[in-house]
């Protein structure tokens, strides 16, 4: 097993299993409930961690991490067909479900 993310918040390191997990990778999340140790342990030692299974899949994990993590540094894009904005990282309409034009 490999460790390939870690974020303090919780929400984020399920967002990058959900990710993973749509790719067929299998991972699981540590340090999940360790937050309340804070103060007693260093606050990055209780960060929420996201580890591969299989060390082969430590690549591709990365770089699909890494990916979805520069999406989210680009501006939200415009639905062609119903007009609401969507954030970079979405493939598809919030609203509507239609394919974004990138992906």
């Amino acid at each position: 097993m490999k460790q390939v993310y870690a974020h303090p918040q919780l929400m984020m390191v399920s967002q990058m299993r959900s990710l993973l997990d749509q790719a067929g990778i299998a991972s699981q999340i540590r340090n999940e409930y360790a937050a309340g140790a804070a103060g007693e342990l260093a606050p990055i030692d209780t960060w929420p961690e996201l580890w591969v299974e299989r060390d082969a899949d430590t690549p591709r994990a990365k770089d699909l991490i890494a990916e979805l993590l520069t999406r989210q540094d680009q501006p939200d894009w415009h639905c062609k067909h119903c007009g609401n904005d969507s954030p970079a990282s979405f493939d598809f309409c919030w609203q509507c479900g239609t394919n974004s034009s990138r992906a």
